[in-house]
């Protein structure tokens, strides 16, 4: 009896690394060993690359505001300080966008919480 190997799913796994891998450059995108390796290192870095990206907008968030306050005469930490004695619950997103885009409003907040 011939032995049974399932190429069907063989063939349709490695094609899907390859279609993944569309795009590479060189042997990265059409020998499939080559791409596999790849791209898990590729989709690990997106994982990691994820996490990054939250770090990086809430350390942009936080200079953004910092800048603000201080023409205002405070510092971030006693800013968000009194902010929190206050109980207002605005996130940093939210300030940085009002401390860029409507600099009025936010030292009328700023005012207000001093």
């Amino acid at each position: 009896m011939p032995r049974s190997v399932n190429a069907v799913a063989s063939r349709a796994r490695r094609k899907k690394i390859l279609k993944q891998a569309k795009g590479f450059y060189g042997k990265r995108k059409n020998v499939y060993t080559v791409a596999k390796n790849v791209l898990e290192k590729g989709l690990g870095y997106k994982y990691v690359g994820r996490k990054l990206k939250k770090r990086e907008y809430r350390t942009l968030w936080i200079a953004r505001i910092n800048a603000a306050v201080r023409e205002e005469g405070l510092s971030y930490s006693k800013f968000m300080h009194l902010l929190s004695q206050k109980g207002i619950t605005l996130n940093r997103k939210v300030l940085a966008d009002l401390a860029m885009n409507q600099p009025e409003s936010f030292s009328k907040l700023v005012a207000e919480v001093k």
